[in-house]
Parts: C-alpha cells; structure tokens; sequence
C-alpha cells in the first residue's frame, strides 16, 4: 500500500510540474468524450420520440360531413372498408363533439376556445398501421374518397428523424475517433514531456536498480487520471445539459427532451472508462518510444 502511495504521489507531482500540458490534455479527452456522449444523448432523444409517433397514430382522415352531402353512414362505411385493409392495425373514429373536447383541452389556456364554433370541427378516422412506412400508400388510396376532406400523417417528419437519427450515428463515431486519437496523442506527447523533464531522476532510479514498471508506473498513472478526468468532466457537461432540457419538458408536449437515467448511467460509466484506457494508451505509446528502459 506505501509503495502504491508513493506512485501515485508522483504521478500528482509530475502533474502539477506539467500543469499547463496536462490541462490541454484534459480539455481534448473533454472535448472529445462530450461531443460523442452529446451526440448518443441526441440520437436517444430522436430515437424515443420516433418510437412514441411510430407507436401513435399514424394517419389521420379528417371527414366531411351533411354540410358537404355526406352521412354519418357514409363515414362509417369508410371506417369499416379502411378496417379492412391488410396494412390497418386499428381505428378510432371521433366525432365532431369529441373533436371539440380535444381541442379545448389542447386550448384550455387560451382565448381561442371561446371563438370556435364546435360545428366547424370535422370527424375524423385516426388509423395505426402495422407498418408506418405503408403511410404513403395509405394516403394515396383514401385522398380521392368522397368523404375525404383531408389526409394528414407524422410520417414525413418520422422519416426526418430517422435520416437524422442515422446522421447522429456516423456523426458520434466519427468524433469520438477523431477526437478520441487526438487525445490520446496529446496525452502521449504530455507524458514525454514529463519523461524528458525528469531524465536526470529517472536515470538516478535506474543506477539504484529501480525496475522498469516502477519507472513506468508513475507516468501511466498521470496519464490514466488525465484521460479520467477529461472524461468526468465531459459527463458532467453532458449530465448538466440534461438536466437543463429535463427543465422545460414539460412546456414541450410533442417532443420529449428527457434521457431515461439507465441509458445516461450506463454511457457515462462507459465513458469513464474510456477516458481512462485512453490516458494509459496515450502514456503507453509515450512510453514506448522515449523512455529506453
């Protein structure tokens, strides 16, 4: 336990000798380590508001009704023919009283509510397909029924966050081993500096008989809490811009800002560790080609 002490001791003196360096070091594992964990955080968020509209409804056929020739039956007939497709998972169909029930509790903080008159409302058939890429399809076969008023659907923007969703993706690996292999050289070249800086005492501890690994040690030590610290502080960054988002959630109905706290733990522990192993990588590599021992 002394002998631990004494090297880890020294891996803190090398790092305040090195301060200057050692601080560069820590802000590339930062900057690397938090775009990467930012850009999995996005993606999560993109991915859990796909799923919640893929699992919602997914295309909503907005009715005419007596005023334009068309009967109640008229638009039940056309539930009952859409429920019979191969692509339709379920309906619902809301009339114009439900419609105006929804649309006040959509409103209920505005003034608007009053100056809607419920009639101008339309009933509508709200339809969850087993499939949400067969909304196109779906689309195209009800837009010219007679008692069609209009065909709306999530899809589109779905697809927009799939494409970004995927974008995320290349984007975070692509940072985290751009940035990742910058740190790890910066922190390479931070140990050989503390190598040069102190060849006279390593020299010393080599005519004493110190062994190699109690020479090495140290240095992979300093670069271990280097990398770990970068790391730490990126997920502190990335957990405080959480929280800050969690903040106003709740002003944001369509679009959920939360990460589930399992998927953030389990990255951040990840990312820590990362950190880590970059530091010993970065300090081994410096290691192997300036300290002839």
């Amino acid at each position: 336990m002394t002998r631990l002490a004494y090297l880890i001791q020294e891996a803190l003196i090398n790092m305040r000798r090195n301060l200057l360096v050692v601080t560069g070091a820590v802000l590339a594992v930062f900057v690397s380590l938090a775009l990467a964990l930012g850009a999995l955080m996005v993606n999560e968020i993109v991915r859990v508001n796909t799923l919640q509209w893929q699992e919602g409804t997914h295309v909503i056929v907005f009715l005419k009704d007596t005023r334009d020739g068309i009967s109640l039956d008229s638009q039940l007939a056309l539930r009952e023919q859409i429920d019979g497709w191969d692509v339709v998972s379920s309906t619902q169909y809301v009339d114009q009283q439900a419609a105006y029930e929804e649309f006040k509790e959509l409103f209920a903080n505005t003034s608007i509510v009053r100056q809607v008159d419920p009639s101008v409302l339309p009933a509508s058939i709200r339809i969850r397909l087993t499939d949400i890429t067969q909304y196109r399809d779906v689309t195209f076969r009800l837009i010219d029924e007679p008692a069609v008023r209009e065909v709306v659907s999530p899809g589109e923007s779905i697809d927009r966050l799939s494409n970004l969703s995927s974008v995320l993706n290349w984007l975070g690996l692509g940072l985290a081993l751009i940035q990742g292999a910058a740190a790890v050289v910066l922190i390479s070249n931070t140990i050989r500096m503390a190598i040069y800086a102190r060849r006279e005492e390593v020299a010393v501890m080599r005519l004493v008989g110190a062994s190699n690994w109690f020479i090495r040690i140290p240095f992979l030590i300093e670069g271990m809490l280097e990398g770990f610290a970068g790391a730490a502080v990126a997920v502190f960054a990335v957990w405080f811009a959480r929280r800050r988002l969690g903040g106003v959630d709740d002003s944001i109905d369509l679009f959920q800002l939360t990460v589930a706290d399992g998927f953030f733990l389990k990255w951040a522990l990840l990312f820590l560790l990362f950190g880590a192993v970059a530091g010993i990588l970065g300090s081994a590599l410096g290691l192997r080609r300036f300290l002839k021992v």
